[in-house]
């Protein structure tokens, strides 16, 4: 897609939709921690790109990993090849507010789940690992995170008292961690001096890992056990990690006698924890626990006119609403959306309008109109129940599986137009009054059954995606 650029900012414009491009391919984690932190300098033909980065480890690494897809996709954007190189930023004096310097050392790489890289400066210089622009303020609060985000703040301005552990859980993209990083920022605002620790949970299985090889657990032990707030994200990656769990149940223990707050998020609440020691998820389950939904139309057009504003541009209200009409599963889709249509304004520099919406988001729009079918219901519900798809037309009856069936089914009536004996004959040349049966016992225990409420409720929102 070859373009001549005329505006004198167009160079700005080509690096910016590279990296909304991979904004749309990395894992979130990936993405913040590498590539957003970068500013890129373009030559006035656009034959080069100057990509300016914070250390030399950094640049290190950004080149081993991403070089060749960042070269290969302004190659593609420009339409011509693109010489890439990567020079260090001049040494300033620091600053704690921005991100990239914040985060001196890398944050895990969740997606390939390869060993995180050269995090040993963890357990000595300390690090907080906050995000700073991750703060109450630029959380936009409805009733989807309402109760959450009042139960965050209480623990930011009254630490170790009510509400500890406070157990945060919801699908992804949802903004659990964006309340984590809030009750960190918020912590430090009100006592400069306390020691607050961010961390994924695969991070601390890596610290656990590096102190068993190097039998260094006292360092570990004193390192975690001093903290005043540990915000740890994602908690079911402790799952079948028996020494993991047992040095999180003693920093637990030892947080909690000394009146430190613990805050964790997981997408699932706490009995719905596969493969966690029992003993660890009654301790989640001690102080509150929340759940983040997903957020409805009026907050989801807030977000984008919110979001849009910090990036310096203006969504009109109506723009909003055809976006939010249309991507309804999380904030982080609602951002991809807004990211997608931003660039697409800048790259064809015409105004943000319902139609350029529509243009900039025409394969989001075709993939949500796309029916859901009986099959991928069925493979859904069998993957998050781990059965096998064959067991959902089997004649077998074992609660275990004849249990996620009869849940199919119930979704199959709720998101197709199927008919019952059209669904009963997909699920085997089953009778329609079984399927009946099955819709109506679902139905009426999901009015009753909390957990079931909130198994389907993330089955619904993966298969609407």
């Amino acid at each position: 897609m070859g373009m001549t650029p005329e505006h004198t900012d167009a160079g700005h414009a080509l690096w910016q939709t590279c990296i909304d491009q991979l904004a749309q391919e990395l894992p979130e984690q990936q993405f913040n921690t590498w590539i957003k932190p970068l500013q890129a300098r373009v030559s006035d033909d656009f034959s080069k790109v100057s990509v300016v980065v914070g250390n030399r480890f950094k640049l290190d690494w950004i080149r081993a990993q991403y070089a060749s897809r960042i070269a290969a996709l302004l190659t593609q954007l420009y339409g011509q090849d693109v010489q890439l190189d990567f020079v260090l930023a001049p040494k300033e004096a620091p600053t704690r507010t921005a991100f990239s310097q914040a985060m001196a050392e890398p944050e895990e790489l969740s997606a390939q789940f390869q060993p995180p890289a050269s995090a040993d400066g963890a357990l000595n210089g300390f690090k907080n690992r906050l995000n700073s622009s991750l703060c109450f303020d630029t959380l936009v609060e409805g009733t989807a995170n309402r109760m959450a985000r009042a139960a965050a703040m209480h623990v930011a301005n009254v630490p170790g008292q009510l509400y500890n552990p406070l157990f945060i859980y919801g699908g992804v993209g949802l903004g659990k961690t964006h309340l984590m990083h809030a009750v960190g920022n918020q912590l430090l605002l009100n006592k400069s001096d306390a020691k607050v620790l961010y961390i994924h949970a695969e991070q601390f299985v890596s610290d656990v890992v590096k102190a068993y090889q190097r039998k260094t657990f006292d360092e570990f032990k004193q390192h975690y056990h001093s903290l005043d707030l540990l915000l740890i994200d994602d908690v079911q990656f402790f799952a079948n990690k028996d020494r993991t769990q047992e040095e999180f149940f003693n920093a637990f223990e030892a947080l909690l006698a000394k009146k430190s707050h613990i805050v964790m998020t997981s997408d699932t609440y706490p009995k719905g924890l596969a493969d966690i020691h029992e003993r660890l998820v009654s301790r989640f389950d001690s102080g509150l626990t929340v759940a983040i939904e997903p957020p409805e139309l009026e907050m989801r057009v807030a977000i984008l006119i919110n979001k849009a504003r910090s990036e310096g541009s203006e969504m009109p209200e109506e723009v909003a609403f055809f976006v939010a009409k249309n991507v309804r599963s999380n904030v982080r889709e609602l951002e991809g959306a807004l990211r997608k249509i931003l660039a697409y304004s800048r790259f064809n520099q015409k105004e943000v309008s319902i139609q350029l919406a529509r243009d900039a988001l025409r394969d989001l729009l075709s993939i949500q109109n796309r029916q859901i079918s009986v099959e991928n219901i069925q493979k859904t519900v069998a993957d998050y129940y781990k059965i096998k798809v064959a067991d959902m037309y089997s004649k077998k009856r074992p609660a275990s599986i004849a249990r996620p069936r009869q849940i199919a089914m119930y979704l199959a009536k709720e998101l197709t137009q199927k008919s019952l004996p059209e669904i009963g004959e997909l699920f085997g040349g089953r009778d329609h009054t079984t399927v009946l049966h099955a819709v109506r016992k679902i139905s009426a225990e999901r009015q009753t059954v909390s957990e079931l409420n909130q198994q389907l409720h993330v089955l619904e929102q993966t298969l609407k995606g």
